[in-house]
């Protein structure tokens, strides 16, 4: 398993808790992902889309180039991130390989800029499950609502807004990293092989699909 993302620091510390290679670089940077493929490996079996967040935390005002500033964060962070890595290694990805990419129940709820991008990404999924799909390559996207234990929100998060989220449910609680993770892991296995192009959504009934 090789993990990837921005901060050396960060990759370092996780990849030895969990007993992984890690290649540190700047997925929105095509001259950086180009450069990362020496590190990666040659042969994929499965690749994870995780890299995002939402920039809008950081937009210092209402002009209009600080909402351009906003868009084009989001759609970087979380789209081009995707977009050039997935791109560069689709060459690597075996026959029968898995993608998954970590879209959000922001890109049904209207949520801005991080919507938007989030939405590019379903978009963009339904694209490469036809491409890849000839060789047997699977692309889903898992879109969670509120997950706690990331530090998404920045400290943002009050509680009342919590409890809102919490509310919406039909669950009645907030989703957990492991409830992200096993859907991953489900999409990724050898009986996911006929589940592709598809949004499969994480939120505990508070965006219900159809």
């Amino acid at each position: 398993m090789t993990i990837t993302g921005r901060r050396e620091d960060v990759l370092a510390e996780a990849a030895a808790l969990l007993g992984a290679r890690h290649v540190a670089f700047d997925a929105s940077d095509p001259a950086q992902v180009t450069k990362a493929l020496t590190g990666l490996p040659e042969h994929v079996d499965v690749l994870v889309n995780n890299a995002g967040g939402n920039p809008a935390f950081d937009r210092k005002g209402d002009d209009l180039e600080s909402v351009r500033a906003e868009w084009l964060a989001n759609f970087e962070a979380n789209v081009l991130t995707a977009v050039l890595t997935t791109t560069a290694l689709t060459p690597r990805l075996a026959d029968h390989a898995r993608t998954v990419t970590i879209g959000s129940i922001a890109a049904r709820q209207g949520s801005g800029s991080y919507g938007g991008a989030k939405a590019a990404l379903e978009v963009w999924t339904a694209t490469i499950c036809r491409d890849l799909g000839p060789r047997g390559i699977t692309a889903n996207v898992v879109a969670p609502g509120l997950v706690e234990g990331t530090g998404f929100f920045r400290g943002t998060l009050t509680d009342q807004r919590r409890g809102t989220l919490i509310a919406n449910t039909q669950t009645g609680r907030a989703g957990n990293l492991d409830d992200v993770a096993a859907t991953v892991a489900f999409l990724a296995s050898p009986e996911a092989g006929h589940i592709t192009g598809q949004i499969v959504h994480v939120n505990g009934g508070a965006y219900l699909g159809r």
